[in-house]
């Protein structure tokens, strides 16, 4: 009986390392994905903005997904500030939360807009999931900078994406209920000014139905510049 019992003991033993040996190898694995995934873009945007950033200027850091990205007038909008707009296309937020020296610390901004959850939901992470990394972000820059003011911008509605709202709409509640607590955050809503009364305005896109077109920008401008323009 004390051998069964010791085997026993003995199999927990392996079993506890191989799934501690397992976890590792999958956290090093994400890393390691993340890295050769966005490594190149990230380094693309940084060699950028080392020939025209200021750092005699105070700078408002616009960054997340595809959607930030490709909003080439961003720096034309807001010509009275400092803009850099680090967005990397396809990102989620455990991306952002790698890279983010690079992206956001390394510029010490005033002011930084996060743009991620929306490609975290449409590979099937769970809200929760969103707003713990997102924490863990809001976390890292205030360390950085504890008077950096952040604004989240709340998950959009597409055409592309139409079918998991649901799961949107939660995200970007719990969102609000995260900004409403703490006086360095606050919550852009661009998810009601991009539908008409519960239905979703179709002509804001371009034609993969995900991004948005410059209507759709020009919601996102003026939902946002009362935010830049007095912070």
């Amino acid at each position: 009986m004390r051998y069964k019992n010791h085997h026993s003991k003995q199999l927990n033993t392996s079993k506890l390392f191989l799934l501690c040996f397992c976890t590792t190898l999958s956290s090093f694995y994400c890393s390691a994905q993340s890295e050769n995934t966005f490594t190149n873009e990230v380094e693309a945007i940084t060699a950028r903005y080392d020939d025209i950033w200021d750092t005699n200027q105070e700078t408002i850091v616009f960054t997340g997904s595809s959607s930030v990205r490709l909003w080439k007038d961003l720096e034309q909008r807001f010509p009275n500030h400092q803009i850099v707009n680090s967005g990397f296309g396809g990102s989620e937020s455990s991306d952002l939360l790698y890279f983010l020296n690079d992206l956001v610390l390394s510029y010490n901004p005033k002011q930084v807009f996060i743009y991620e959850g929306d490609n975290d939901l449409w590979a099937k992470k769970r809200p929760n999931q969103v707003l713990d990394t997102t924490e863990e972000i809001i976390r890292r820059i205030k360390a950085n900078n504890p008077s950096t003011q952040i604004i989240l911008i709340a998950a959009k509605p597409s055409i592309s994406r139409w079918e998991i709202r649901r799961k949107y709409k939660k995200l970007n509640r719990k969102f609000e209920r995260l900004a409403k607590k703490d006086i360095q955050l606050d919550y852009v809503d661009v998810w009601h000014p991009m539908l008409n009364n519960r239905k979703l305005m179709t002509d804001i896109f371009i034609e993969d139905g995900l991004h948005m077109n410059q209507k759709g920008y020009d919601i996102w401008y003026e939902a946002m510049k009362n935010f830049v323009n007095n912070p």
